[in-house]
């Protein structure tokens, strides 16, 4: 039994690859890199810093003693400081040089960013792999009829394919978000205590000009277009609320997404994925609970929820900065991402299996499509002399007992056997049988399933689809 309190983020739903970012080694060894990239670049520059020290560094980014790091945080109270002393016992040549002119926010700001980045790289890659799975999917039924429902009523006829368009389109405005917002994102930089540079003006003799060089050098060294033209002590916390953002969009879209499947697995015309050995319900054996599509509903809230933080963050901060964004960044932004990492996982899961059930979605369209067929009818009534206000009552007359039959009775709909008796519409069961075939009733859908995704997904897949790389296993 296991004392204490474990994420479940971590134990249960995120991948290795999300942890990893997120990890202290992955931390600690960003605030090693960033400290040698300061000193590289100072000494590029004209400072006293000498290869050796450089060299010492660089063999030390890796190896650190967490319980050395623990000790001095315990003494100074202080994470950064604890930090540069741990690195300084490996290196103690460079130890004079490590931290040169920075502050805090040099390290936990540019890591962050740093870390915001690559997990947006990760959720954009396997975003990518769910569109591909959606498109496949959608090219595969794009010629299916089904029900489309409007206030979840039935509506004209569309695809199945069509139908998983919507969804893709969704994803589509979400990747856009994320490519958007991985382009902006810049560096802090090397800005100083309250981001005058007043610091590395000092170190450079007033060269403002070095100065300049040394920001855009290490923006360079991370492969960033620039560090931000101005900040405080710290970046803009508005940098962190654009960023959740970006993945609050895919949470949206996917507890979207899973509702319909819900709903259409309630009507039995689509599943998600039901293994084996798995089981529905610990007293109701008979049942087949969509709990993939579920725990992303959950998991979508949370991310949709955390979104929330760095806009309160941001909105609360004084002048140059306060600490109170601290504590809630720690939080906030890596179980966001983790959430949402999971949940990319399960929809990838989800949408490579889906089960589709073609017998059950032509029945409910074949008891529906008599009402959908009336517009033709009345237009093939007309065509054998009929007066259209006088047919169009006829029909609407009809459609009323007729519903009243399945609605009150439970009995099929009889509408076209209704119509067929009536001499009024000339026409006789075979002329409106030839009315009833629901291709007839799809519209452009099928072909909007081609465009859309040869002029709006390939070109995305074509240029970040990478199907060996993407490992989505689901923990549980």
């Amino acid at each position: 039994m296991k004392p204490f309190y474990e994420n479940p983020l971590e134990t249960r739903y995120a991948s290795k690859e999300m942890l990893t970012i997120f990890s202290p080694n992955y931390k600690f060894s960003t605030w090693r890199k960033l400290w040698l990239a300061l000193a590289e670049s100072e000494k590029s520059l004209g400072l006293n810093i000498s290869d050796e020290q450089i060299e010492e560094m660089k063999n030390h980014i890796d190896d650190i003693d967490y319980d050395v790091a623990a000790m001095y945080e315990k003494k100074f109270r202080h994470d950064v400081m604890a930090h540069v002393h741990t690195f300084g016992e490996v290196c103690p040549k460079a130890k004079p040089i490590i931290h040169l002119g920075a502050t805090s926010a040099f390290v936990g700001d540019n890591t962050d960013v740093i870390q915001m980045r690559d997990a947006l790289y990760l959720v954009r890659n396997k975003l990518v792999y769910l569109m591909n799975k959606l498109s496949e999917f959608s090219i595969e039924y794009k010629d299916l009829p089904t029900l489309g429902f409007t206030h979840f009523q039935p509506a004209q006829l569309t695809t199945v394919g069509k139908r998983a368009t919507l969804w893709l389109m969704d994803l589509l405005l979400d990747f856009e978000y994320i490519e958007f917002t991985i382009d902006q994102l810049m560096l802090r930089g090397v800005k100083g205590t309250t981001g005058t540079q007043a610091s590395y003006l000092n170190l450079f003799n007033n060269d403002h000009e070095k100065v300049k060089q040394l920001d855009q050098l290490i923006a360079d060294k991370f492969n960033f277009k620039g560090s931000m033209p101005v900040t405080g002590q710290t970046y803009s916390r508005k940098i962190d609320s654009m960023v959740l953002n970006s993945i609050s969009n895919i949470a949206q879209s996917m507890h979207k997404i899973t509702n319909d499947i819900r709903l259409l697995q309630h009507l039995k015309e689509i599943e998600e994925p039901f293994e084996k050995s798995q089981i529905g319900s610990s007293a109701m054996a008979y049942k087949r609970n969509p709990m993939r599509s579920e725990r992303i509903a959950a998991l979508s809230r949370f991310v949709i929820v955390g979104a929330i933080n760095p806009q309160l963050t941001q909105s609360a901060q004084w002048f140059e900065r306060t600490l109170d964004d601290s504590a809630n960044k720690r939080l906030a932004i890596p179980e966001s991402f983790l959430a949402i990492d999971s949940i990319i996982d399960i929809a990838i899961n989800v949408t490579s299996n889906l089960v589709v059930y073609p017998k059950v979605i032509e029945k409910h369209v074949m008891s529906e499509l008599p009402f959908m067929a009336t517009e033709n009818i009345i237009m093939e009534a007309v065509k054998k002399g009929g007066d259209r206000q006088e047919l169009h009552e006829a029909i609407r007359i009809h459609s009323m007992e007729a519903g009243k039959q399945v609605k009150e009775y439970g009995l099929e709909n009889d509408l076209l056997e209704r119509i067929s008796k009536n001499p009024i519409f000339k026409l006789n069961e075979n002329d409106i049988s030839k009315l009833l075939n629901p291709n007839d009733y799809i519209g452009r859908s099928s072909e909007q399933v081609d465009e859309f995704i040869k002029e709006n997904i390939v070109p995305i897949l074509n240029k970040y689809l990478d199907k060996e790389r993407i490992n989505t296993e689901l923990k549980v």
